[in-house]
C-alpha cells in the first residue's frame, strides 16, 4: 500500500510543511493547516519535520509523507535526523518516507552514513529512504548503499558544496544524478518558481519539492519588501 501511494509522487509536486522553533508560524495546528492548503493547491505529498507536526498533517491530509526530524548535536554537524533516536520517533507516526542527511559528514558519535543507514535499515527493513545529498558523489554513493530515493536537498549547505547552486548550468548536478543512479531522483533545494519546477521533472527528476516559496511568508514578504 505505502508503495502504491508514493508511487503517485511520480511527477508531481511535493510541499514541504516546516516551521523551526523561531519561526513565526512554528506550530503543529498551522504545519497541518498548512499541508492542507498546499493539497488543495494541487500538492501530492508532504515534506514535514518531527512525529508531533506529522502527526496534525496526517490528520488534515492523506497524502504520502516524508518525515524527517531536525536536530542539533555538539559532535557534529549533521542535523536531519542524525541519530536511531531521531528515526524511532518518526517510527510512532510512520511517515511513508524517513530522510536523512545523506552528506560525507560524521554523525553524533562519530558514526559514518554507512554504519548508520546499515544499522536503521536491519531495523526496519519495509521503511522507505531518501538521502538528502548535497555532491554528485554523495547521491551516488547513496544510491549504492540501497537509499529509496535520491535527493538533492543539501546542495550548497555543506562545505564541500557551498559553492554549488542546484538550478546553476540547466540543473547540471540534477543531470548528472539521474542519469547515473539507479534509484529515483528527488530533486529539492531553492526550486523557487512553476518554470524551474517544471524543468526539474522534465529533466527525469521523479518528483519534486518546493518549500520556503511556498510556506514561509516571512522570506516570501521580504523578498518584496527588499525589492521596493
Amino acid at each position: 500500500m505505502t508503495e502504491k501511494k508514493v508511487e503517485q509522487l511520480k511527477g508531481r509536486l511535493i510541499v514541504s510543511c516546516q516551521a523551526l522553533p523561531h519561526e513565526p508560524l512554528h506550530s503543529s495546528f498551522i504545519m497541518g493547516r498548512m499541508a492542507l492548503a498546499a493539497q488543495q493547491g494541487g500538492a501530492y505529498g508532504i515534506r514535514a519535520n518531527t512525529k508531533e507536526d506529522i502527526k496534525e498533517i496526517q490528520s488534515q491530509v492523506d497524502l504520502p509523507v516524508i518525515g524527517i526530524v531536525k536536530r542539533d548535536y555538539e559532535d557534529s554537524s549533521v542535523y536531519i535526523t542524525p541519530t536511531l533516536l531521531e528515526v524511532e520517533e518518526l517510527m510512532e507516526v510512520k511517515p511513508e518516507i524517513i530522510a536523512m542527511d545523506a552528506t560525507q559528514a560524521l554523525r553524533p558519535g562519530g558514526l559514518t552514513l554507512d554504519e548508520f543507514f546499515h544499522k536503521v535499515k536491519e531495523r526496519y527493513p519495509n521503511q522507505l529512504w531518501m538521502a538528502d545529498c548535497s555532491t554528485v558523489e554523495e547521491a551516488l554513493h547513496a544510491d549504492e548503499l540501497g537509499f529509496d530515493f535520491i535527493g538533492t536537498t543539501m546542495v550548497g549547505y555543506t562545505p564541500q558544496s557551498k559553492e554549488m547552486r542546484i538550478e546553476a548550468d540547466d540543473f547540471a548536478i540534477l543531470r548528472e544524478i539521474v542519469a547515473k543512479a539507479k534509484h529515483r531522483v528527488i530533486a529539492e533545494g531553492n526550486i523557487n518558481t512553476p518554470e524551474k519546477a517544471r524543468r526539474v521533472i522534465e529533466l527525469g527528476a521523479f518528483s519534486v519539492v518546493v518549500g520556503s516559496i511556498i510556506t514561509r511568508p516571512q522570506l516570501i514578504t521580504k523578498a518584496f519588501a527588499e525589492a521596493l
